[in-house]
């Protein structure tokens, strides 16, 4: 079972096409809850403390994510196309992300680990449950994490009063390989899991948000929403711009010096 881990939210991008060769880091602590403390004996006063084994003090040091920038993908160029096996409507089925290209926008999102806590309460079923909502709006949700499609499947099969999913109204994807959550920057090499990664993927395939959490932080489905509606009208009206926390129905920008006082006076 994953544990879940602190606060650190990142916006990690990069293409083949543009990004230079060096590489970055990001830092990403982890809590002393996520790895239990090192017990000692009580040391005579006369002796030097013992030495503690430094191999998995993560509570004291940050753990960094690091990757050639070349390998990641980054907001405004293709998403990295994949073809996996999938849970859908307790059925075994293929996804490929090409699939959805010119037809619909895709919520693709990462979680860590079936049987966790903060992914069936906060992340999973509320995408579920507010998916005829995403479907107006012409977009299919997708789910990713290293599970086996039996795991996947036997999550699908409980109840959630008994921790697990129920009936889902979205594919679960399953990247057993860890390829996909390689390619879209989310792997912890060596935890083996992925971050909670979120990208919204619009109908040329071509990534207009992303957004990855720690280990124990949920996504917002609310925000998702917001922001796919915002990305939505921009690219209905592409001389204009979304402000901060536009919502449907809110006024818009001019992205001009001039034009842009009208929405200044009105607010």
């Amino acid at each position: 079972m994953a544990a879940c881990t602190p606060i650190s939210t990142v916006l990690i991008s990069s293409t083949k096409s543009i990004a230079p060769n060096n590489c970055f880091s990001q830092s990403l602590p982890l809590p002393n809850s996520f790895f239990p403390p090192l017990r000692t004996k009580p040391s005579h006063s006369l002796l030097p403390p013992p030495i503690r084994s430094t191999s998995r003090s993560h509570s004291n040091k940050a753990f960094a994510v690091k990757a050639s920038i070349s390998d990641l993908p980054l907001v405004g160029n293709k998403a990295p196309d994949f073809e996996a096996e999938a849970v859908f409507d307790q059925e075994f089925i293929k996804v490929k992300l090409s699939q959805y290209i010119g037809k619909k926008y895709v919520i693709l999102f990462f979680y860590p680990l079936d049987f966790t806590f903060v992914c069936p309460t906060a992340e999973i079923t509320a995408f579920s449950d507010r998916h005829p909502e995403f479907e107006k709006l012409n977009t299919e949700i997708l789910g990713v994490s290293i599970d086996s499609v039996f795991s996947h499947l036997a999550w699908v099969q409980t109840d959630r009063k008994s921790g697990g999913l129920g009936d889902l109204k979205y594919p679960l994807i399953s990247d057993v390989t860890k390829s996909i959550s390689k390619s879209f920057g989310v792997l912890i090499p060596d935890q083996g899991i992925a971050l909670r990664g979120l990208f919204i993927i619009d109908k040329e395939g071509v990534i207009q948000h992303s957004t990855i959490n720690n280990l124990a932080i949920g996504r917002s489905v609310d925000e998702t929403m917001r922001t796919l509606q915002a990305l939505q009208y921009v690219q209905e009206n592409p001389d204009e711009v979304c402000p901060a926390g536009w919502k449907p129905g809110e006024k818009s920008m001019k992205p001009d010096p001039k034009l842009s006082k009208e929405y200044f006076a009105a607010i």
